[in-house]
Formats: C-alpha cells, sequence, structure tokens
C-alpha cells in the first residue's frame, strides 16, 4: 500500500520516514457475502464449510503476537454476515491489535454502528463508480445507496472512513466521479486499488496500458492539488507498486530540489510487501503471501501460524530486497523502489512467481 498524499507531505517538509517493522494481517474471516462483485479475489459465495471458529481464531492470538501482527484488517466475503465478528474484533482488540474493518457497507445501519466504533479504528467501504457502474459491477440493485448511508453513518459516529475503488477497464471511467464523491462525502482516505487476477477478477482486463498510466498519472496529480490546497483526503493506492514511480517522476517535475528526499522515503518504505510485511489468513485457516497468492504456505488448523511465517522457501525469495525478478523487471533501474510488484498477477499471467509484472506501466 503506497500512501501517496503522505509521502508528498513528508517529503515537501523533509521529513524522512520511519520504516514499520511489524506485520499487516488481512484475516478473510468469512466467504460469504450477499453480493457478487465481477472482481472478487476470493470469489465469495454462500458457502461456510470450512470457516475458522471463533475458539481456534483465539489460539492463534500468542502466534500472531510473536510473530510481531500489529495491524489486523478483518474482511471476507463480508465480515457483517459473521454472527460472532464482534466478539472476534473484541477479541483483538483486548489483545492490543489495531483492528479495521472491511465492508461493502450494505450490512452497517444504527442497530450496529456503536459495536462498530467500539471495536474498529477505521472502516473501509468500496464504492465502483456511480450507482448504475457500482449496482452493476456489484451485482446488486441498490448497493450503492446503502454504501453511500453507511460511510455517512460511520462519518457521523466518529470513526475514520475510507471509499475503495478498484480500477478496471469496466470501471475506470468513474474515477472523476468518485473523487467528487471523496470530497462531497468528506471521507478521510480514497483507496485505489489495481485489478490482480484472482477469483473472479481473472474474468477482467485491465486497460490499455497508455490509458492505464495516464489513469494514475490522474490520481497522483489529485493527490498533490489536495495536499497543496490542504483537503483532507488521503489517496492512497495498493497492488501496483508501480505507482511509486510514476509518484517519484511527477514529484521530481514538480519540486526536483526535493526529489531525492521523496526517492529515500520512497526506499525505506520499500515496494511490494506480500511475504514481508502483508500476510493473508484465509476463512479455511490458510495463510498466503497476501489476500491475492494462490500458493498457500500452511494452515493454522496444522501449524501455529508463527511457525508457518517463519518457514522456508517461497517466503525467503520475497523477502530479498530488491528481489531476483526476471524479465524487464530484473533489468529496472527502480526495482528498489516498486521490489518487483505483484508477484500474483505475474503468477497469473506467466506461471511463475517470479517473472516481471505484466501489468507494470513504467
Amino acid at each position: 500500500m503506497l500512501r501517496i498524499s503522505e509521502y508528498i507531505r513528508k517529503s515537501l517538509k523533509g521529513e524522512r520516514v520511519k520504516p514499520f517493522n511489524g506485520v499487516i494481517l488481512i484475516w478473510n474471516i468469512t466467504n460469504v457475502c450477499n453480493l457478487f462483485c465481477q472482481h472478487c479475489y476470493s470469489a465469495s459465495n454462500s458457502v461456510r464449510t470450512g470457516e475458522l471458529s471463533i475458539e481456534e481464531i483465539k489460539k492463534q492470538i500468542p502466534y500472531l503476537k510473536k510473530a510481531d501482527v500489529r495491524y489486523i484488517i478483518i474482511s471476507g466475503g463480508e465480515p457483517l454476515l459473521r454472527d460472532d465478528l464482534f466478539d472476534i474484533a473484541k477479541l483483538f482488540k483486548e489483545n492490543g491489535f489495531i483492528t479495521t474493518l472491511s465492508t461493502n457497507g450494505t450490512f452497517i445501519d444504527e442497530s450496529n454502528i456503536k459495536q462498530i466504533k467500539e471495536y474498529f479504528s477505521y472502516v473501509g467501504i468500496s464504492i465502483d463508480g456511480d450507482e448504475d457502474t457500482h449496482d452493476r459491477f456489484r451485482g446488486m440493485k441498490g448497493a450503492f445507496k446503502k454504501s453511500i448511508n453507511a460511510i455517512r453513518l460511520v462519518k457521523d459516529i466518529g470513526i475514520k472512513v475510507g471509499m475503495r475503488f478498484t480500477i478496471t477497464s469496466q470501471t475506470y471511467k468513474s474515477i472523476p466521479f468518485i473523487f467528487k464523491l471523496a470530497e462531497d462525502e468528506k471521507v478521510n482516505k480514497l483507496y485505489f486499488s489495481h485489478l490482480v487476477y484472482s477469483g473472479r477478477g481473472k474474468n477482467l482486463t485491465q486497460t490499455d496500458k497508455e490509458i492505464y498510466r495516464n489513469l494514475v498519472k490522474q490520481i497522483i496529480e489529485k493527490a498533490f492539488e489536495y495536499v497543496e490546497k490542504g483537503i483532507n483526503i488521503d489517496i492512497v493506492s495498493g497492488n501496483n507498486e508501480a505507482d511509486a514511480v510514476l509518484l517519484y517522476q511527477t514529484f521530481k517535475e514538480k519540486y526536483p530540489e526535493k526529489a531525492n528526499i521523496l526517492y529515500e522515503n520512497l526506499k525505506v518504505w520499500g515496494g511490494n510487501q506480500a511475504g514481508v510485511r502483508i500476510v493473508d489468513i484465509d476463512y479455511r485457516g490458510y495463510v498466503k503471501p497476501d489476500t491475492y497468492f494462490p500458493l498457500k504456505l500452511g494452515n493454522i488448523r496444522e501449524k501455529n501460524f508463527y511457525d508457518i511465517w517463519n518457514s522456508n522457501g517461497i517466503l525467503t525469495e520475497l523477502r530479498k530486497h530488491p528481489r531476483k525478478i526476471k524479465g524487464k523487471c530484473g533489468e529496472c533501474s527502480y526495482i528498489e523502489i516498486c521490489n518487483g510488484n505483484s508477484r500474483s498477477r505475474a503468477y497469473a499471467f506467466y506461471g511463475d512467481y517470479f517473472m516481471e509484472d505484466p501489468e507494470c506501466y513504467i
């Protein structure tokens, strides 16, 4: 995840960023969902078979701490479809984890908003465009209105809230609308996720490379505008670390005298963190380097999280910096910034975890 606004802001002030040494865990506590989103990496459905119990989750708490997990993002499926969601969130909070909620927002209402405030420090809600685009992409009429209502409820009760938008050939024309919506709703964060070919997302495509690059340029330019005008919406992107290179190139054009500060900050950030500072546990207990990885490292029902997270194999290769990537990524002078980008996308395209990222637009 590239915190574009923060890196612009700090670099303009001449501030150095500090490396984050802990681990961020995305825990997909269920695969059940009420929507049928075209890009869903977990291909969520109505099946609960194999879902971890709260007792099984609780057993892993000491091992998560030992592995230096500090942040837990509860996701799904749709996590609010688990009856014991708040018991799970309470368990994490009582054990000192900073816990956030990733949701489609359709189940947030007056009956649960106070519990959400009690247990979550941040809520991310998916919006994929205007009402027609969103409802079509999510497979449910009325989903947009429910999600917008959720954003307002979360914001009004005093929880930090962000909108998540996935860039695909079906949604990219909605980006100007998304910026206007974020400004009107005064959200805290706007997160742009790049498409990774996983789950139902395998059936989607990204747009032409030149259009794609221009889209990211548009996002980065908007981040500069927000910083320069003091608009308090943080722009963040994820799943295509080439964004950091384009950020650097744009920053260098605008503020050449401070570009070296940004470059050094981006080196500290370190690019793609799958298997390094990012890990995923799916609803059946399988541990993966990130949510999109087809490769399973092990299952917490058979082996504790700490031992899985400290095993050899692909994790050793993922933790090399810069990674040893084949193709154009291996020859790129910016690899120390992006760290080779998405290994999941490389595997989906080439069948090789260490080939170049096919969606690098640099």
